[in-house]
């Protein structure tokens, strides 16, 4: 259960977010602090599992073959195999689009060679090379997590943005998933809390409002 001050400032900025006629997302702000972020094993990138879910559409895509492909069918947006993949490999504009239309990628373990070869240089830059599927894995499973997933990534910038709901969820379950992020954050960072500036809840059009961890 997440701290009162977290539901309180979660609650503000739902309350002062004026009406629109879209639904918003609730996104979180994190602003770090000593840290030098130029040197990689400073930056945070963390695939976080978020307990109430995203409230929204995760779009993923699986690369595999045979029953694998015909299980993944079910849950993924998209299913493609290695004769796709060799394809995306020669049009440079598609493998694009579809990196920046995808929020993860999944693939068989046995195709993540051709993918490094094909798609590394599109997937790789933007910190979506997929995750390997091992022969035991269940893909259905696989996907279903990572539908709940967001990806927290500073790169090199001192303040960083992630997915934390929707507008239309209870504050208590937004508050839920931002309790999950600080906690992996300050057990992640050098000096934990410490390395943590401060932090700040929004919807998309709303005022920040701080939230005291």
């Amino acid at each position: 259960m997440a701290d009162d001050t977290i539901v309180e400032a979660v609650s503000r900025a739902l309350d002062e977010s004026p009406p629109r006629n879209f639904r918003e997302t609730v996104d979180l702000a994190v602003n770090l602090r000593d840290l030098d972020l130029n040197d990689p094993s400073n930056r945070v990138d963390e695939s976080i599992v978020l307990p109430s879910g995203t409230g929204q559409d995760t779009q993923i895509v699986v690369f595999a073959e045979g029953e694998t492909a015909l299980q993944a069918e079910d849950v993924a947006d998209q299913v493609l195999s290695s004769d796709d993949l060799e394809e995306l490999g020669d049009d440079d504009d598609e493998a694009k689009d579809l990196a920046d239309a995808t929020d993860f990628f999944v693939a068989e373990a046995d195709l993540m060679q051709d993918i490094g070869r094909y798609l590394g240089t599109v997937l790789g830059p933007r910190g979506k090379m997929p995750t390997p599927l091992q022969p035991d894995d269940d893909v259905v499973e696989t996907v279903n997590r990572m539908k709940n997933t967001v990806q927290v990534r500073s790169r090199d910038r001192r303040t960083f943005h992630t997915r934390v709901g929707a507008d239309d969820m209870p504050a208590e379950e937004i508050a839920d998933n931002i309790d999950v992020i600080i906690r992996r954050l300050e057990a992640d960072l050098e000096k934990g809390p410490l390395n943590l500036d401060s932090i700040y809840v929004k919807t998309t059009m709303g005022p920040a409002v701080e939230v005291n961890a």
